[in-house]
């Protein structure tokens, strides 16, 4: 076969082919992977608010969010017709829609059979 030799070549390799990959990857890891203004400033973030003023506007800016939001939301099923309470949408009725499933029992059990598997 190869002889001594080549099993000491190999057995080098074997242990400075990861010494030199982990050597040339971890060094100077901030200059070679690092992408400039990835996250955000800490000055911008991480604030958490202990004063009673700041927490009352905080929830009250929290608020205002999810409010917006929600008018938003309403706003968009609106236009398309989904999820509007009261009345008809598209023709439908609640009882037609209910109807429109034949089987009584489909959907019960659906997690007990994914939880067995089957």
């Amino acid at each position: 076969m190869g002889g001594t030799n080549l099993e000491i070549f190999k057995f080098g390799m074997y242990i400075m082919f990861p010494i030199g990959w982990m050597y040339y990857f971890g060094t100077n890891l901030d200059t070679r992977f690092s992408v400039p203004d990835f996250w955000p400033a800490p000055e911008t973030t991480h604030k958490i608010p202990f004063e009673k003023d700041e927490l009352q506007a905080m929830s009250e800016r929290l608020k205002a969010d999810r409010l917006e939001k929600r008018r938003r939301r309403l706003d968009r099923q609106e236009k398309i017709g989904v999820g509007v309470e009261g009345g008809e949408q598209d023709g439908q009725t609640e009882q037609t829609r209910q109807t429109e499933v034949s089987d009584p029992n489909f959907g019960v059990g659906a997690i007990d059979k994914w939880a067995k598997g089957r």
